[in-house]
């Protein structure tokens, strides 16, 4: 079965040329003018990725992002952002807060989009292949559904904190460097991104959400993250 990509903008000129040039590499192309129309084809579609600018009407690809990483059904749909205004670091962090599976700054090569294209459907068919339920302690990480439970309560993670953490929680003992997961975590290439920052804000996170927990996640200076 071909894979299916749900593109999102209101530049109907860009969705167009897109959905030529995605279909003549093989995938099965939904199109959407915003989030709202996004949210409505990406349930009875089910794509295997969504593409989505930023600055739409209705619903940003912020929003949009955040609320299909919450769905129970679509939860696991990996998302690449793309924008041509909100292209700082701090833009690029927070669309990866929002759930985001990678980011693209506008304007870009079809080409580098296919690559990402591919790339964030590997990891996420990878994901899909781990058992269904981690558990560690009173830690209970559902991979099918992607959530998270610490000792009966639910906990609220974004897409990245949930990789972030099940990375870790699946290797106890080994030390993951900042390098590794940003290329594993994130996906980049890390001869063009190599900013532990990214990853260290999320190390935060994960420790404020969840509490005495995250003393079990712990800094290797020099070095990157374990979990013991």
């Amino acid at each position: 079965m071909k894979e299916r990509a749900l593109i999102v903008d209101d530049d109907a000129e860009l969705l167009a040329i897109l959905k030529r040039y995605l279909e003549s590499h093989g995938l099965e192309t939904v199109l959407a003018a915003d989030g709202v129309k996004a949210l409505a084809a990406a349930a009875s579609a089910k794509p295997s990725i969504i593409i989505t600018d930023v600055d739409m009407p209705r619903m940003d690809g912020f929003t949009l992002c955040r609320r299909i990483k919450e769905s129970k059904s679509l939860g696991g749909t990996p998302i690449i952002i793309m924008s041509g205004k909100k292209v700082s670091e701090a833009d690029m962090v927070s669309g990866y807060t929002f759930g985001a599976d990678d980011y693209v700054i506008k304007p870009f090569s079809y080409p580098l989009l296919l690559a990402k294209i591919k790339a964030v459907t590997r990891r996420a068919a990878g994901r899909a292949k781990r058992p269904p339920l981690l558990k560690k302690g009173g830690l209970e990480m559902n991979m099918e559904g992607r959530t998270t439970k610490l000792n009966g309560k639910l906990l609220k993670l974004t897409s990245k904190e949930f990789d972030l953490l099940t990375a870790l929680v699946s290797n106890p003992g080994r030390v993951l460097s900042l390098t590794g997961l940003l290329e594993s975590v994130w996906g980049y290439n890390t001869a063009d991104y190599n900013n532990p920052h990214t990853v260290e804000v999320h190390i935060s996170n994960l420790r404020k959400k969840t509490g005495n927990f995250s003393k079990r996640i712990v800094a290797v200076p020099g070095h990157g993250y374990k979990f013991e």
